[in-house]
């Protein structure tokens, strides 16, 4: 959940960077986390960068564990996938790739995460319209392939590595994986406004 959270904008790289610093203040509970004072977890997680706003999101999480879930993470698991989702995307800060990756990394919910990496695969190839939104990229992946927690850990981890060393803002298509899904004429661009 944490990972979740500090990944907003970031690269992994530099999340393992703040998670080293929490584990090493022995910081990765729930409990622990909650009680440590806000100046000392920016200072933690300062290698995520926006660190200030994105102690406040962990606090506002922090905030909806312990309120609604006595600060127990079982508890919080065992509501049922929508429920959670719900009251997730009503925490200020999270949105739907966090509450999404929440409850797949860490409830072992099973629901598909939409990131960047995936929307421009997908737009890239001409799989999805342009247009199409967060729910709708996600429903292209959960009406096409059977609910499979790991599976769709899988899919999600091979869209982000093809994206990381591929389908950038500047696509490097050359050696992709998935080059040759490309459609005839190349990469679809978005329609002009």
């Amino acid at each position: 959940m944490i990972g979740a959270v500090l990944v907003q904008n970031t690269a992994w790289k530099n999340v393992e960077r703040a998670m080293e610093n929490l584990r090493e203040a022995e910081l990765l509970d729930p409990i622990s986390l909650y009680d440590v004072p806000a100046e000392e977890l920016e200072t933690l997680i300062r290698p995520a960068g926006y660190f200030r706003m994105k102690t406040r999101r962990l606090r506002n999480l922090l905030d909806y564990l312990f309120e609604r879930h006595d600060g127990s993470l079982d508890e919080m698991f065992a509501s049922d996938r929508e429920t959670l989702r719900r009251e997730l995307l009503r925490i200020n800060g999270i949105g739907p790739e966090t509450a999404d990756s929440i409850l797949l990394y860490a409830a072992e919910k099973c629901v598909f995460v939409v990131d960047t990496y995936t929307n421009r695969v997908l737009k890239r190839h001409g799989w999805i319209e342009y247009e199409a939104d967060y729910d709708q990229i996600q429903d292209f992946f959960q009406s096409g392939l059977p609910p499979d927690l790991p599976m769709y850990n899988e899919y999600h981890a091979l869209l982000v590595r093809v994206g990381h060393l591929h389908c950038r803002k500047r696509p490097i298509c050359s050696g992709c994986p998935l080059e040759d899904l490309l459609p005839e004429d190349g990469i679809c661009e978005p329609p002009e406004a």
